[in-house]
């Protein structure tokens, strides 16, 4: 564990990665909280959970449209020109919505569709960066497993962040800071100068010149194709563990304790990412991804032997170890199976991909969660995890097909 802490120090303190990698953390403090934020907002401003629910879902609706468009623009344009864009627009688009607009009226519901189609694309641009980055194989690495760590650490810090700004200050306030500092992110990012960086749009024309234009864009690939389906079944037994989890705790424990529990299986993650991560180069990525999702598999099994509170806490943390690694794996595969040129559209659809999936299994989870039980959604999980390594198992072929290395530039 200590061994893997020390590479990513010694990644996030070189020279020309410091500075991006960590304005793109500020920058994508929003995308893990702001749903949760604006249902405090609307009730805060006296609305029902109905329009909380219905200005949440339209603001996802907005970032699901707008982020292909945005990560294809920077693709093509570089990411300079997109990021001060949405770094400029997306905090006064929520400023708006939270102090200029009702709950549930018509230019509230406008709004959240705008914030979330200006939602600065910074997910998918830094994980592009890092497969432009001049790095070593094991370099690369490490950044998708920091990708996949920072990913855990947000989702169970995010909230906490809230939680203290709120505690400081009203619901609006603290949306209105978090969105402020996004775009900040997004303009630190932004204009951060890269080595040899020398106008991306320039760059990109004198070294490839023959775009390739198409509506599917990197999905026109079969193996991306394959892999986005692997990650959206992959995404449904999260999805309905969302919903189980809960349930369980109702039943069997504290329902206010049900964000320990649940935090529990994002830090099982990080555990896993930090005491593991280390071995996971000495296997090709193509070969070790089917494998870690059948660890997956079993890892998601064990809360059907969950009798407690407690004992459910413990089966997530150590069933979760395998998801950051998974993750990681996925970032690899995406940079290796698709063409340089498109790497910000690929890494975007690989994350709708995820969301689809985990919206699914939401879904399902909530249908099945009072005729089944949680035992009986936990099952349905267990069945899902299996059908994705089963998947990934046969798409090894495409998966070992990946042609297009990563490129030692600088510009995204």
């Amino acid at each position: 564990m200590i061994g893997m802490t020390r590479r990513f120090l010694r990644l996030l303190t070189r020279r020309h990665v410091a500075g991006p990698a960590w304005w793109s953390v500020v920058s994508r403090l929003p995308v893990y909280l702001m749903s949760l934020a604006m249902v405090l907002v609307v009730r805060e401003q006296g609305g029902s959970y109905a329009q909380a629910g219905l200005v949440s879902a339209l603001y996802t609706v907005g970032m699901a449209l707008g982020s292909p468009f945005l990560a294809r623009r920077v693709d093509r344009d570089g990411r300079r020109g997109v990021l001060l864009a949405t770094g400029l627009v997306y905090p006064p688009a929520l400023a708006v919505l939270v102090w200029g607009a009702g709950p549930g009226t018509p230019g509230q519901l406008a709004l959240a569709v705008v914030a979330g189609a200006a939602l600065p694309p910074a997910n998918p641009c830094m994980r592009s960066l890092w497969a432009r980055l001049p790095l070593q194989d094991e370099e690369r690495e490490t950044a998708y497993l920091w990708e996949a760590l920072l990913t855990e650490l947000l989702v169970i810090g995010a909230p906490l962040i809230l939680a203290v700004l709120m505690a400081t200050g009203s619901a609006g306030m603290a949306l209105t800071t978090v969105a402020a500092l996004g775009g900040i992110g997004a303009l630190g990012l932004a204009l951060t100068p890269l080595p040899g960086e020398v106008g991306e749009k320039d760059r990109t024309a004198r070294a490839e010149p023959d775009v390739p234009l198409s509506v599917l864009g990197p999905l026109r690939e079969p193996p991306m194709r394959a892999l986005t389906g692997v990650m959206a079944v992959a995404a449904v037994p999260i999805g309905l563990m969302t919903l189980a989890i809960p349930a369980f705790v109702d039943r069997h424990g504290t329902p206010g304790r049900t964000g320990v529990v649940y935090a529990c299986w994002g830090i099982g993650s990080a555990l896993g990412a930090l005491w593991l991560g280390r071995s996971q180069s000495e296997r090709p990525v193509h070969r070790r991804f089917p494998w870690l999702l059948l660890a997956y598999a079993a890892g998601t099994a064990l809360p059907l032997l969950a009798t407690s509170e407690f004992t459910l806490g413990l089966a997530l943390a150590v069933g979760g170890a395998p998801i950051a690694l998974i993750s990681a794996s996925e970032m690899a595969l995406v940079s290796t199976l698709n063409d340089s040129r498109l790497l910000t559209e690929a890494f975007t659809w690989a994350s709708l991909a995820t969301v689809a999936g985990e919206a699914v299994g939401q879904q399902v989870g909530g249908l099945l969660v009072e005729p089944l039980g949680p035992h009986g959604v936990f099952a349905a999980a267990v069945g899902a995890a299996l059908v994705t390594a089963l998947g990934a198992f046969a798409c090894r072929g495409l998966f070992a097909k990946g042609v297009f290395a990563p490129i030692p530039a600088t510009a995204g």
